[in-house]
């Protein structure tokens, strides 16, 4: 299904950190609870608030989990609700997120929401002995329950915009692709962002290259393993890299603005990132995922008293994706931004379709 509400902007605003405390054994870090009562104006919720447990790399990764943060912000703020948001644990096993999740729904948070596809198993489990609690997870669409939000996207869509600005902007033909972690979920950016290039010039040569086999493995995690691989892809002759790598995008991007080559950001408006500011000169672009619009979404169908269930899907043409264009310097790229235009409305229109293999 698709959202009733109108979605939010995609979010481009630096994240703010909250308090720090200590949750229940177990249960990892909670980095904020608000205390505030759970009732609005309206009297329609009667829950303590937002629950979040974020994925791996944490709040503090200047792309997913504080894109997903974002949404929990504007939330509370909007409709008056309290919030906890949990921080993961390192090699952790999904017992552990069953506790965080458990943890969350019997102290009345509602929603709860699982920040990534590695919570699949602990909702499918927690939601069935919470019937009357709406959960969300996002980037996974196999939970399926009636008190369940499968929060997804269209992440080619938005890669192959990336894709195309890569192309246009590179004066090597020879660009690269570093994914986190070699799952079915980043072969979608890869695929998009292979098409979107290809579309502008068939022959441009494309570096490509998987940090580990399994999140465990810290794909997600590691700035330093995403510094190597960029290295050596700019080395090879990249002059224009596209991260899909959460954490781990951060040292790509470092190492692509020590070395003076564009690079594309993912997930959130990365040129706008605080912790980045020292490289955004060097960031091209964003391929934005609307995880805060989503987070913002379910928590307002709950307030509402209209709770979305099954598979909520972001897209192009909902704006549940897209691309980030704050930098001034892509903005003065004219043929750059004409091309991407073109191959947003051409999606949009049905006149492409993007492949997700």
């Amino acid at each position: 299904m698709r959202l009733n509400s109108r979605r939010t902007g995609l979010t481009r605003a630096a994240v703010t950190v909250a308090v720090v405390a200590l949750a229940a054994a177990g249960c990892g870090k909670s980095s904020s609870d608000s205390g505030k009562a759970g009732d609005t104006e309206s009297g329609k919720y009667s829950g303590k608030g937002i629950g979040l447990a974020y994925d791996i790399g944490g709040k503090g990764d200047q792309s997913f989990n504080d894109a997903a943060y974002a949404g929990f912000q504007k939330a509370e703020k909007e409709f008056k609700v309290g919030g906890q948001d949990i921080e993961p644990q390192d090699g952790e096993s999904d017992a552990d997120k069953v506790q965080r999740l458990t943890q969350l729904a019997q102290s009345g948070f509602n929603p709860v929401i699982g920040v990534g596809f590695v919570y699949a198993p602990a909702v499918k489990e927690v939601a069935a002995k919470f019937p009357k609690t709406t959960f969300g997870i996002i980037d996974d669409e196999q939970v399926q329950a009636k008190n369940v939000a499968d929060l997804v996207f269209h992440e080619e869509q938005a890669s192959y915009l990336a894709g195309v600005a890569a192309a246009k902007a590179s004066k090597k033909a020879h660009i690269g692709f570093i994914g986190g972690v070699d799952i079915p979920l980043i072969h979608k950016f890869e695929a998009g962002y292979v098409q979107g290039a290809k579309s502008v010039n068939p022959k441009i040569k494309i570096e490509s290259q998987y940090l580990t086999e399994t999140p465990q493995e810290g794909g997600f995690s590691s700035p330093d393993k995403g510094k190597d691989a960029a290295s050596g892809q700019i080395e090879a002759g990249a002059d224009v890299l596209y991260h899909a790598a959460g954490l781990s995008g951060q040292g790509v991007i470092s190492e692509a603005a020590a070395k003076k080559v564009w690079v594309v950001g993912v997930d959130s408006d990365q040129y706008s990132q605080s912790s980045l500011a020292a490289y955004k000169d060097y960031i091209l672009g964003s391929a934005l995922k609307n995880v805060g619009g989503a987070v913002y979404d379910l928590v307002k169908s709950v307030v509402d008293g209209k709770p979305l269930s099954g598979v909520v899907r972001g897209s192009l043409s909902n704006d549940g994706v897209g691309f980030a264009d704050s930098n001034p310097k892509y903005k003065a790229m004219t043929d750059v931004v004409t091309a991407v235009d073109k191959a947003k409305k051409d999606i949009v229109d049905g006149k492409v379709t993007v492949n997700t293999k």
